[in-house]
């Protein structure tokens, strides 16, 4: 089979670069994208490789270019992104490109420097320019003031020592020092500063306290905010101003301000002072702002011109980083001249790789050729998969269960369209799939805008990840629902109804609940195309009509999907010329399911085909066996109970021989199952004196190599296996897969489970919430109704489409890697991880934004 079904044929290879061709010739592969690179120095740290110092390099410019990014953002400049990624510079250009960084980011640095400096100055200014407004108001109103209030305040702050010497003063006006030789330490003196708005209840309480309540505070608060210089934002602060008499209590108060980062500013005692002062300051603001201005203007101009290239300059560096932190998974020959690489490459990719490695070569100048020698090796391979942006997220699917050992049976092509149909089995609703459908193919529409978005959001992500998926299982879901004849909750009467009335019709309209046979009088063949919409009025039987229509289909999807993954084993084994299993595990596998279950789902078509709904005996409906207990009396042997009188025991001649002998024999794979392999082994063991047989064990089987060793230089040597372990995994793997075969098909059955609770959902919205709007009349019930459709639309795509979309994303997930996988997926693999310059510039993209 092709790539398409199997991983690619790998090779691992040796290549030979003279050391001037090599940054070239490694950049070219960068670009391709098709050789994963072998670590060929694991004991050689990081720091005493070849190349460290041009990783630190650019390790340095990565630093730099995220501090021009990082201010770039901060201004809100959009940076251009042509969406090109440009070729790997050459290592001379490195030095080029350093310079500019080092000078951008020193220009910068100094720009920013210079602004904060005369931030922090403005800042300063603004605040001594509001310290001088509001101080003149306090002296304005104490120069207006009664004489007996400065009176009594003046007595309040002398302090207990001078009330103790008997000292007396004189009313004293505030802000004013007072020439006194004897009592110049009692003389009233202030300050003024600003401080944090939120700090100043504190700021209070601890002057009260500390100065035992001997200072007088008076503040206001800045109505405009004021800026930062540190980190730009926006602060609330206010004024204050203290008065207090002493040295001792002038330290004490400005320590406290110190302590509460409160800054104190010089203000002059007389008006005309402090007058002159606050003129000076709005002239120097002035300045400021121009100043400020043109090197604001400045900064965004080389940001700007900075944005123009970042991006470019981003990939370039990564290309560079990329390039010498592969050249040091490289191992130098004697003469330092060559590098040598082991590197594992697609098979057919081979001359690819060859041709860019010619390109490398020319590009760097060099006269030596490089060489690519295939190696033979008993490792595994990586699985590779080639994937397109159709088929990549059904691949992640798989991958996320686990990465298919190589050349194994790839189960994603077969998802592609098992997947949707399964969950549109659950999910089966014309109008629901529609919506989702629409959804899907939006986002396919759109896919080259929105992929350039690039946003973070990990749940849109997903969701546009996996569009095409969105899309199939929308698309699947329109199908079922159209089967199942349910358009949110209602059904389309496309074909008009074959069921006609047979009774009289006075006595059924005059009766609300009549029990009515569902045969009624057909015209004709029955309803060309699905259900038909007569069932939407049926009452009490619709919904035991439904049940059984769903779970026998349940049961024979199922069935068919885990035969199909059994058939699948049947590839690997040929292909991986395993004779041991494919006559051992598979033939017993596949007869046991057959035998019984398969069995079963031709018993559930036997009696569609041969009972009908009429009082025809014995082929009525009265003498219709039920499947499940005809099959439990088959496995328990038991005799079935007499039928109802004119009906035949069983639906076909010799149906109890055949019934009898399927279980023998199914039985008799049991033990086929359990003992014939390890027993051949063992058997192999003695007769060869050797140690197990390649290809034979279980490790074997799950490493997936060739024992022809033709596809992709895989062997056939696998380390010992003891055969009590061998005993054992076999065990497990037949109790598993016979145990496993009954639950598996039981656990089908939540398709039929999931199918019924989307319906009755669907219709209780329908009853309980549309329905209310429907009923009104008139103006206002055109009103009602927009408000409860709007109400109903809301809850049928968030609980119906959103949350029943999920949980039958999640179940049909579950079949697939449990029911169907397990049946020949072993998923023991390891990823292809090529060196390829789009991944890395991706994820660091990505890294970056978080």
């Amino acid at each position: 089979m092709g790539s398409l079904f199997r991983s690619e044929e790998m090779a691992l290879c040796q290549l030979f670069l003279q050391s001037e061709a090599a940054y070239a010739c490694v950049s070219e592969l960068g670009e391709l994208g098709l050789v994963q690179f072998r670590d060929l120095n694991p004991d050689v740290n990081a720091f005493q490789r070849k190349f460290v110092n041009e990783v630190r390099r650019c390790d340095e410019m990565e630093r730099k270019l995220r501090y021009l990014e990082k201010e770039i953002k901060k201004d809100g400049i959009p940076m251009l992104d042509t969406g090109e990624s440009p070729e790997a510079p050459q290592p001379r250009e490195m030095i080029d490109l350093e310079a500019t960084f080092e000078k951008l980011e020193n220009e910068l640095r100094e720009v920013n420097q210079n602004a904060e400096a005369l931030k922090r100055n403005f800042l300063e200014l603004t605040e001594l320019k509001h310290i001088l407004r509001k101080t003149q108001v306090f002296f304005d109103e104490q120069e207006g003031g009664v004489n007996q209030t400065t009176e009594s305040m003046t007595r309040a702050l002398i302090t207990d020592e001078a009330r103790t010497a008997g000292a007396s003063m004189g009313p004293v006006q505030l802000g004013y020092m007072e020439k006194s030789n004897e009592r110049e330490d009692y003389l009233p003196c202030f300050v003024a500063g600003v401080i944090l708005r939120e700090r100043l209840p504190a700021f209070e309480r601890m002057l009260w306290r500390a100065c035992r309540g001997n200072v007088f505070l008076r503040q206001a608060m800045i109505e405009t905010p004021l800026e930062d210089p540190t980190n730009g934002d926006q602060v609330h602060k206010s004024v204050f101003i203290i008065f207090f008499q002493g040295d001792q209590l002038k330290t004490r108060v400005k320590k406290i301000c110190e302590g509460f980062r409160a800054t104190l500013y010089p203000c002059p005692e007389a008006p005309a002072d402090r007058r002159e002062m606050a003129m000076g300051v709005m002239t120097r603001i002035e300045d400021l702002n121009t100043v400020l201005g043109q090197t604001q203007d400045h900064r965004h101009r080389v940001l700007v011109a900075a944005a123009k290239n970042l991006k470019n300059w981003f990939v370039k560096v990564r290309k560079i980083k990329a390039i010498y932190h592969t050249l040091n998974l490289f191992n130098l020959d004697v003469t330092q001249k060559c590098l040598i690489a082991e590197c594992w490459v697609p098979l057919l990719d081979i001359e690819t790789i060859q041709l860019a490695l010619r390109r490398g070569t020319e590009r760097s100048g060099s006269s030596v050729p490089p060489i690519l020698n295939r190696m033979q090796t008993f490792e595994n391979p990586p699985t590779y998969n080639r994937t397109n942006k159709f088929t990549k997220a059904f691949q992640a699917l798989i991958d996320a269960y686990g990465v298919a050992s190589y050349r194994e049976m790839n189960p994603a092509p077969y998802t592609i369209i098992t997947f949707p149909f399964l969950f549109a089995v659950m999910f089966g609703d014309l109008g629901h799939g529609a919506i989702m459908a629409l959804f899907g193919l939006w986002m396919i529409r759109k896919e080259k805008g929105l992929a350039a978005q690039k946003t973070d959001n990990e749940i849109w992500n997903i969701f546009f990840g996996g569009r095409y998926i969105i899309f199939l299982m929308g698309v699947f879901s329109m199908y079922t629902g159209l089967i199942y004849n349910d358009i949110f909750s209602k059904s389309l009467n496309i074909f008009g109804s074959h069921w006609h009335l047979s009774y009289n019709k006075s006595t059924v309209m005059e009766n609300k609940f009549l029990q009515l046979s569902p045969k009624g009088d057909y015209e004709g063949a029955p309803y060309p195309f699905g259900m038909d919409p007569i069932w939407q009025v049926a009452g009490a039987n619709k919904i035991i009509f439904h049940n059984a229509y769903k779970m026998k289909i349940s049961i024979i999807f199922g069935v068919i999907h885990m035969i199909f993954g059994v058939v699948m084993s049947w590839h690997n084994h040929t292909y991986f010329r395993n004779r041991i299993s494919l006559l051992y595990e598979f033939i017993p596998q596949l007869v046991f399911l057959l035998l019984l279950f398969f069995y079963m789902v031709l018993l559930m078509f036997i009696k569609w085909i041969k009972f009908a709904a009429t009082n025809d005996k014995p082929y009525s409906e009265a003498c219709a066996p039920s499947i499940l207990i005809t099959f439990i009396d088959m496995v328990l042997f038991n005799t079935p109970k007499p039928p109802p009188e004119n009906c035949e025991t069983y639906m076909f001649m010799g149906q109890h021989f055949i019934q009898v002998l399927f279980v023998l024999v199914a039985v008799g794979c049991i033990p086929v199952m359990l003992l014939a392999k390890p027993l051949l082994i063992m058997q192999a063991r003695k007769q060869a004196n050797v140690q197990p047989i390649a290809g034979a064990t279980s490790d074997a089987e799950a490493g997936g190599v060739s024992n022809s060793g033709s596809h992709g230089g895989g062997g056939g040597h696998e380390e010992e296996e003891e055969l009590s372990e061998i005993f054992i995994h076999q065990s497990i793997h037949t109790i598993e897969y016979v145990l496993g075969s009954v639950s598996h098909t039981a656990s089908y059955l939540r398709l039929w489970a999931l199918s019924l609770a989307h319906a009755q959902l669907a219709e209780v919205l329908w009853t309980m919430v549309l329905s209310i709007g429907l009923k009104q009349e008139g103006p206002v019930g055109g009103i009602v109704l927009t408000c409860v459709f709007a109400f109903w639309a809301i809850l049928t795509v968030g609980i119906l489409v959103l949350m029943e979309g999920l949980s039958a994303f999640l179940h049909t997930l579950r079949l697939h890697w449990v029911e169907f996988q397990s049946k020949f997926y072993k998923g023991q693999g390891y990823a292809f991880q090529p060196f390829s310059f789009d991944a890395i510039i991706e994820n660091g993209a990505a890294a970056a934004e978080e």
